[in-house]
């Protein structure tokens, strides 16, 4: 059975930067089959390359600040060692890295951002983010979708 996760993350409380949790919730209701798992979570932390070493592919969601406020990114990820910092939070590149160095495998891992615009304080997103939530929502179910027919047919 082909397992695929999904993982939006950021802050909620931060405006747009919620982005990553408001996408997510929507995704948990789309995906109801055990072969998707949908995780929330505000940050990236060392714990996920745990979950993600089982996977067949994995999809990280999050806000970006660099380009046009509403517009959607999206690119292939690889492993990627980091410089150690004092902070817990690690980029994608960085928990997949992780991944392969401990449990000697790295799953296909996609990065799906959308550009935020505001980053202060709320619980809301702004309305450019959010009128292109559903384009974001769209591309990672199609994404999601992909992986799992890529990987029933290996």
């Amino acid at each position: 059975m082909a397992r695929i996760l999904i993982i939006g993350y950021g802050n909620p409380l931060r405006s747009d930067d919620g982005i990553g949790w408001h996408a997510a919730e929507e995704l948990t209701r789309w995906f109801t089959s055990p072969e998707v798992e949908v995780l929330i979570r505000y940050q990236l932390t060392p714990e996920v390359a745990d979950v993600i070493h089982q996977c067949d592919a994995v999809i990280f969601i999050d806000a970006g600040r660099d380009g046009v406020p509403g517009e959607v990114m999206f690119e292939r990820i690889t492993a990627k060692a980091e410089r150690p910092s004092f902070s817990h939070e690690l980029a994608p590149a960085a928990v997949l890295e992780l991944c392969r160095q401990i449990y000697h495998r790295c799953p296909a891992a996609f990065m799906v951002s959308l550009c935020g615009e505001c980053f202060e304080h709320g619980e809301g997103l702004s309305a450019k983010v959010a009128a292109s939530l559903p384009h974001l929502t769209a591309l990672v179910g199609q994404l999601a979708n992909s992986e799992i027919a890529k990987a029933r047919a290996a």
